[in-house]
């Protein structure tokens, strides 16, 4: 198993194992343009997990110079419940921290139970006191 950055090149693969990660909300800016974007605003922050070559898992994360933002935590099937995600999310957590970023975000799709599960038991707290807004522009 390796982790490591991610990169513009893995798009293709990465997108495919959106497509087929249930919870996973892709938008209009989940474009090859909309990734090389985000990974140079937010250098060394996001990463792959592969094994045998493959790219099993991904997380994507950055910040406004205030708060971290994580996106797009997917594990393929075959290979939850072996920490993969947990260690994606440390060590994104750890690059943020870095920065001196003190606290992180999660849009998480409301009907996604196992999504909302594992951000709880990785120390997230559910927010009651605000709700989201959103504009196409």
């Amino acid at each position: 198993m390796i982790i490591r950055e991610m990169k513009v090149e893995d798009w293709q693969e990465m997108r495919n194992l959106w497509q087929t990660t249930e919870g996973i909300g892709l938008g209009r800016s989940d474009t090859i343009e909309g990734l090389e974007k985000f990974l140079n605003r937010n250098k060394g922050m996001s990463f792959v997990c592969e094994i045998d070559s493959k790219i099993v898992a991904t997380i994507m994360c950055g910040h406004d110079g205030r708060r971290g933002f994580i996106y797009h935590l997917a594990v393929a099937k075959d290979f939850r419940s072996q920490g993969i995600g947990r260690q994606l999310v440390e060590k994104a957590l750890q690059e943020l921290k870095k920065q001196g970023i003190h606290k992180c975000h999660i849009f998480v799709m409301k009907d996604n139970e196992k999504g909302k599960n594992f951000w709880s038991k990785m120390g997230f707290q559910k927010r009651n006191d605000i709700e989201v807004f959103s504009i196409d522009i």
